[in-house]
This record gives C-alpha cells, structure tokens and sequence, in this order.
C-alpha cells in the first residue's frame, strides 16, 4: 500500500519524467533521483549521485527494523520528521543537538555524530551539511565491527566537501553519495524520504 501523492507532486513528477528522458537507473535508484531532483530542480543530480552495490536494499532493511536515523543538523531531521512519523516511526537524532560545546579542535555536529556513533554505529546516517562530521564518521568506521547500514554522503560547500565524499567512496560501507561541491540538506532530506516510501512499500506489498 502506498501512501497518497499530492496531485502537485504527481505532475512534478511526470514534468521530471519527460525531461529526464531514458536513462540508467533501476526502479529503486530512480525513486531516489526523481525526489533528488524534486526538491532542488537542479537536473544535474541525475549525474552527481552514486549509489554503492547494495545501499538501497541494506537501508531498506534496516528501516523496517526500525534502526535509528541520524542526521548530521536539524533541518535535515526537520526535513525527514514527517515521512518517518508517517512510516516506521525510527528514532530521529539530529548530531548537532547532541554536543552543547564541541570537543577541543572538532564542531559540535562532529562532537555529536561521534556520540551518537557510539551509541548506534547500526544506524543510518544522513549527512548533508556538515563534512567535518562525514570526515570524523568515516574515520571510525575501518576498525569498527558494527557498520551503519547506509551512510547518505551530501554534505555541500567549499570546504573539505569533496575531500570527505572522496574519503567516504573508498570506505566499504553501503552509501548514497553526492560527487562534487553539491549537496544540502533538502537533497540529504529528499533521498532519505524516498528510502522510506521504498522500504514503506516493500513492508505493505
């Protein structure tokens, strides 16, 4: 059972349809890509996201049980609050909010996913803002013997962006990742919305 589309996104996504035209992706990927494009209207997407082998199914899966949703700020957590409130109902966790003061030399959003990791290294974690705190998760997880079951890579700007997805690419853990400078929170928020629905309908087919 599916759950209801607004009319307005039913014509948005037929819009991104005809324009997307043929392409590569499997039913799954493209569910991820159509909201990813949806929420910023920025077609390039299409060509930025990377999916590991496995990444969709391993979330799916680990929705449905259920397994804790960290984001690295609120508004990604804002941007998901809905979708999980009408599914699976996962604990939510925003990192930042976390950390009331950073650990010396780190962020608080890095204080915070390294608490939150020690707490749920099974979760999923939606990272669309804040590199630092991708950098610091990635580097926990070579010696780690429980592993996220997805880690969305997203994190936008300047600044050891494209560092930390380059990091996150040679990391053997199931990921959803943005290549480049691009990312952010509505992206971030748009891909885990749609790993949602996807595993929504796996549980009521």
């Amino acid at each position: 059972m599916s759950l209801p589309i607004h009319p307005i996104l039913q014509q948005s996504f037929a819009l991104i349809d005809r324009e997307i035209g043929e392409h590569s992706f499997n039913t799954s990927e493209y569910a991820i890509v159509r909201r990813a494009i949806h929420s910023t209207a920025d077609f390039e997407f299409a060509q930025l996201i990377r999916f590991s082998e496995g990444a969709i199914e391993s979330a799916i899966a680990a929705l449905r049980r259920r397994v804790p949703i960290v984001t690295d700020v609120g508004m990604v957590k804002q941007g998901v609050a809905g979708m999980v409130a009408q599914t699976f109902d996962n604990p939510l966790i925003a990192a930042v909010e976390q950390a009331s003061v950073a650990l010396p030399g780190k962020t608080r959003t890095e204080t915070g996913l390294l608490k939150c990791w020690q707490e749920f290294p099974e979760a999923i974690y939606a990272i669309g803002n804040a590199p630092t705190a991708l950098l610091a998760l990635c580097a926990e997880l070579p010696s780690a013997t429980i592993q996220p079951a997805l880690v969305i890579g997203a994190p936008v700007g300047f600044i050891s962006v494209v560092e930390s997805k380059a990091v996150l690419e040679k990391t053997p853990v199931p990921q959803i990742r943005i290549e480049g400078r691009k990312g952010g929170s509505p992206i971030t928020a748009a891909i885990m919305n749609a790993l949602l629905l996807l595993a929504w309908e796996a549980e009521k087919c």
